[in-house]
């Protein structure tokens, strides 16, 4: 779980520019989320990476239209 991690959070710093404090806690919320997943059985390193990345692009909003500037004109 840690390799998936380590790979999140190197991949989601090339995305985004962000202060150490925000990468502290996108680490802390990433690594409960793949322990619920690990919990669950899921153990592919690959499918543990991109489901974490999906997740924290979730919770940046990053995947909203709207909040990405998107206005649909």
């Amino acid at each position: 779980m840690e390799a998936a991690i380590d790979r999140i959070m190197r991949t989601y710093d090339l995305l985004l520019n962000r202060p150490t404090a925000a990468d502290d806690e996108a680490r802390a919320k990433v690594t409960k989320y793949l322990a619920t997943l690990v919990e669950a059985g899921e153990n592919d390193t690959h499918r543990l990476t991109v489901c974490g990345l999906a997740y924290l692009r979730q919770l940046d909003g990053s995947t909203d239209p709207v909040k990405a500037g998107f206005t649909g004109l």
